[in-house]
């Protein structure tokens, strides 16, 4: 039993970060209808930057995390100004290319920065807690907490705010909101903006469980797919449950079956899942 209780709080906890990055990813599908593959680069940027701020800087945890989403969020808005607006009437394959080129470019920006070696961020409240009779670190219990309150507060801004309805009306017609008069440009760019800002806070929480590489990007951009692909392409709540899902396959399979194929595992779940139900396991919603 605390075998399986102390694997239940490395899940959420891992959940939580899948989540907040599938967030971001499914927003920019549901509102642009495309596929970024560029997201995975921004993810590992974002870890990148709040290494830097902590160790560099000298910033705390907290302000290294706040900086380092500011920073991706700019960097996002920029990418779609830049790349993916001028193709907005291209046939799919063209952003899906460039945003494959731009993934390449910023894996290799990172490496000439920061070099090829791991980097590790210390944890900002070391030490550990114990949670019905299971001993976690206070990181976990970090992660955890950011993310719901992260997607709580997603949650509140497209439901509760204006500027929320129109990313969500966009995502439903994008011909219809610029009909009635929503800036689809300005929403776009906010869109991408609030996506690398999601993913630059996963990375921000992670980093001082698991170790910063340049290569972290192209295995979150596989599970993040994956996860979306799960729970429907574009439908928020999909992918949240869809992360917690894959993140329950992942530990649970490797601690119960075998570590060296628990991202096979996960993998495996997505495809039973899918040759059950193609769509997803929701509709589009936003």
């Amino acid at each position: 039993m605390t075998t399986f209780l102390q694997q239940l709080f490395n899940a959420l906890a891992l959940g939580g970060v899948y989540a907040l990055v599938a967030l971001g990813l499914t927003l920019v599908y549901g509102v642009m209808r495309v596929p970024n593959f560029a997201h995975g680069g921004l993810y590992m940027l974002g870890a990148y930057l709040a290494w830097t701020a902590l160790e560099n800087l000298g910033l705390g945890y907290l302000s290294a995390l706040l900086l380092s989403a500011v920073a991706v969020a700019l960097v996002a808005a920029l990418l779609e100004r830049v790349v993916f607006y001028p193709l907005r009437d291209a046939p799919h394959v063209y952003p899906m290319i460039a945003a494959l080129g731009v993934l390449f470019f910023i894996e290799a920006a990172v490496q000439l920065r920061w070099g090829a070696d791991f980097k590790q961020i210390r944890e900002p409240v070391p030490g550990t807690v114990e949670l019905l009779g299971v001993t976690i670190t206070w990181q976990r219990v970090l992660v955890m907490a950011a993310s719901v309150a992260a997607m709580l507060g997603l949650n509140f801004f497209l439901k509760r705010t204006l500027t929320g309805a129109t990313i969500e009306a966009m995502s439903q017609n994008r011909e219809g909101a610029r009909l009635v008069g929503i800036d689809t440009n300005r929403v776009g760019m906010l869109t991408f903006a609030i996506s690398g800002a999601l993913a630059a806070v996963g990375a921000s929480l992670i980093a001082p469980i698991n170790a910063v590489t340049p290569s972290m990007g192209e295995v979150m951009n596989l599970k993040v797919f994956a996860i979306i692909i799960l729970g429907g392409m574009g439908s928020v709540p999909g992918a949240i449950v869809g992360a917690f899902l894959l993140a329950f396959a992942e530990v649970f399979g490797g601690t119960y079956i075998s570590f060296d194929f628990a991202d096979v595992i996960g993998f495996a779940l997505l495809v039973v899942v899918l040759a059950i139900r193609p769509q997803g396991l929701f509709r589009r919603t936003a």
